[in-house]
Parts: C-alpha cells; sequence; structure tokens
C-alpha cells in the first residue's frame, strides 16, 4: 500500500471506531421526573438524584484529597457539607462535563474572613480529567464531587440549574 492511500483509510477507521461500542454520547437527554433535589452523603461516597422522596438514580463517587469535615478554605481538599444550589454547568469542563455548586454562601466567606483565609470556590460534580480518562484514584479532587464520564453525562442532562444539593458527612 502507497503511504498517500494509507492516511485516508487510517482516517476513516478511527472515525468509525469512535461510532462503536463504549463510547459515552456527551450531550444526552433526559424526559423523566424532574430531579428536586441532589444528596450526597460523603462517609458512603454515595449521591442520590431524587424527585421529592423517590430515588431515580444511585452513584458512587469520589471527594476532596482531604474529605473528612466541612471546606473553610482554599485548598484544604476538603469538600463543603451543608446545603446549597447548582449554580452553573459547564460543557467544556477540563473533566468532561461539570455542575457548579453554590459554595461558598455567606456563612462559609464570613467564616473564612474571620480566620484570615479565602474560603476557596469553584466546587462541582464532575467527570474525569480529559487527559486521563475516567476515575484516577480514590478521594482526588480538590474538594469536588467526581464520577464516572458515562455518569456524569447522564447527571447532566436531569440536574438543572437552582435545584437543591445536601451535601450531608
Amino acid at each position: 500500500m502507497k503511504r498517500r492511500d494509507f492516511f485516508p483509510i487510517a482516517a476513516g477507521g478511527l472515525m468509525l471506531s469512535a461510532c462503536g461500542p463504549g463510547q459515552v454520547q456527551k450531550f444526552q437527554t433526559y424526559n423523566g421526573p424532574a430531579v428536586t433535589r441532589v444528596i450526597v452523603e460523603k462517609s458512603t461516597r454515595q449521591m442520590w438524584l431524587m424527585h421529592e422522596k423517590r430515588v431515580l438514580r444511585k452513584y458512587d463517587m469520589e471527594l476532596g484529597f482531604a474529605p473528612a469535615g466541612h471546606k473553610q478554605f482554599e485548598g484544604d481538599g476538603k469538600t463543603p457539607e451543608g446545603s446549597y444550589w447548582i449554580d452553573r454547568r459547564n460543557p467544556n469542563s477540563a473533566f468532561y462535563l461539570s455542575l457548579g455548586i453554590s459554595y461558598p454562601n455567606a456563612q462559609d466567606i464570613a467564616y473564612a474572613k474571620a480566620q484570615g483565609q479565602d474560603p476557596g470556590g469553584e466546587i462541582f460534580i464532575h467527570g474525569g480529567p480529559v487527559l486521563f480518562g475516567d476515575r484516577n484514584k480514590p478521594d482526588w479532587t480538590a474538594g469536588c464531587i467526581a464520577v464516572t464520564n458515562e455518569e456524569m453525562a447522564e447527571i447532566y442532562a436531569m440536574v438543572k440549574n437552582g435545584t437543591q444539593i445536601d451535601i450531608l458527612k
């Protein structure tokens, strides 16, 4: 086979393989019951998407690299605890897709400021790093909640901005 013939054939093969099984559709649609609340239980590494009192989906998840306790300061590696809101979406996240959590709230800011610290921010539910695939290792984030990319595509479709998220110990 001549070199000039190889590249179009190889490119076609790569395009076809990208459509095969195992590929996750990044932007999905969801037509089921509305997710009215997200519950995260840090101690069990579980997250539930709820419609009123009914569990719609359950996920295993990873947390910040120092998960015990409530996030207080920038760089502490903790995942916040308390009631927040999903307040933004990032379809171009370095972590596949991501949903922003409204941390820090006024109480978080006041506490950090009283300690002469920055409360941090940029806390998300997200997938795995784009360059490294899904999960790296247990509790690897800087304070976020991480799931697989396949799970994140589903969560991104189901959870809307303004949804309450309760992060429990």
